[in-house]
C-alpha cells in the first residue's frame, strides 16, 4: 500500500470532523484546509484525490437528510441484489465475502491450537491489523492511536499462536484495499472470494451475515437488520452484535445508522465511519 495513505487519511479526518460538527455554518475551504494543516490549493487537491469529489460535495453525503433518503431508498435486505456487501460501481473489482463460524470446540477453546497469521497494513482509512487462520480472514481491526496490534489480536483470539507474516498477507490486503496499479492487474479477472472465519454466537453470525447484504452506498437501520434476521424486537441486541463485529469494512457495520438518520457510534471511531460512508457514497454516485 502507499505509505502516505494513513497520513492523508489523518489530515482528511480532521477536516471531516470539523465539517460534520459545523455543517450548518458551511465552513469555508480555507477553514477546512487549516484543520488539515494545508494550503487551500493542496487541501482541495488532496481531498478530491482521496474522496473522488470536492469537500463541498462530500459534505452533502454527511447531512441528515441525505442519510434519511438512503434509508428510505435502500432495497430490503432480504431482497438485496448483492450477497456481498462490497459489490458496487465504486469498486474496481468485486469481492465476494462469505462467513463461516468456528466449530463449537474451537469457540470454547478461544483458538487454542490455531495459528493466527497477521500483519499491519495501510488503507484509505488508516492503518489496520489483518489476521487470518488457515487462509481465512479472522480479524480486520482499524488501529487508533495507542493501539497495539498484538494486544488486539490476543483479545479476539486469546489462545491462538501469533505469527507475523506480511508477505503472505499482502495479496489479501491488496484485494481489500487495492491501489491503482494492483487494480489494473486484477480488473479483468473473476470475482475474488474472501472467506471469513469468525468466533461468535449463532445470533452474532446471523447479524453479521445480514450486514453483508447492505449494498455499497446504501444504509440500513438497526430495526431493519432486526427485521431481516426474523427478530424484529431485537434491535438493541442487534446493536450489541454489530458493535462486536471483528472484521471491519468487509463486514460493513459502518453502513448501519439510527432510524432517525443520525450516524451513531462506531467501534473504530465516528469520524472513520463518516469518512467511509462519504467515500462509498461518492463512488456509487459516479
Amino acid at each position: 500500500m502507499n505509505t502516505n495513505n494513513t497520513y492523508t487519511y489523518e489530515q482528511i479526518a480532521r477536516a471531516i470532523e470539523h465539517l460534520t460538527a459545523h455543517y450548518q455554518e458551511q465552513p469555508s475551504l480555507r477553514e477546512l484546509a487549516e484543520k488539515a494543516n494545508l494550503s487551500e490549493f493542496h487541501f482541495q487537491r488532496l481531498f478530491t484525490e482521496w474522496a473522488g469529489v470536492s469537500p463541498k460535495k462530500f459534505a452533502q453525503y454527511l447531512t441528515l437528510e441525505h442519510a434519511k433518503n438512503r434509508l428510505r431508498n435502500g432495497a430490503p435486505l432480504a431482497d438485496a441484489a448483492h450477497d456481498a456487501g462490497l459489490s458496487g460501481t465504486g469498486r474496481l473489482h468485486d469481492l465476494f465475502v462469505s462467513i463461516e463460524g468456528v466449530t463449537p470446540g474451537q469457540f470454547k477453546q478461544s483458538g487454542s491450537g490455531l495459528e493466527l497469521t497477521y500483519g499491519v497494513f495501510d488503507s484509505p482509512f488508516g492503518y489496520y491489523v489483518l489476521g487470518t487462520i488457515g487462509g481465512k480472514i479472522a480479524l480486520l481491526h482499524f488501529l487508533n492511536e495507542g493501539d497495539v496490534a498484538e494486544i488486539v489480536l490476543t483479545s479476539a483470539w486469546p489462545e491462538a499462536t501469533l505469527v507475523q507474516d506480511l508477505a503472505v498477507l499482502q495479496p489479501v490486503a491488496n484485494q481489500i484495499f487495492p491501489t491503482a496499479d494492483v487494480a489494473a492487474n486484477v480488473a479483468d479477472k473473476a470475482t475474488y472470494r474472501l472467506p471469513l472465519l469468525l468466533r461468535g454466537s449463532a445470533f452474532q453470525l446471523k447479524v453479521w451475515e445480514a450486514l453483508l447484504k447492505i449494498p455499497e452506498g446504501q444504509l440500513a437501520s438497526y430495526d431493519q437488520i432486526a427485521e431481516a434476521i426474523g427478530q424484529p424486537t431485537a434491535s438493541r441486541a442487534v446493536g450489541t452484535a454489530i458493535g462486536s463485529n471483528p472484521v471491519g469494512y468487509l463486514i460493513p457495520c459502518h453502513r448501519v445508522i439510527k432510524k432517525t438518520g443520525l450516524f451513531g457510534g462506531y467501534r473504530w471511531g465516528s469520524d472513520r465511519k463518516q469518512a467511509m460512508l462519504g467515500w462509498e457514497a461518492a463512488r456509487t454516485d459516479m
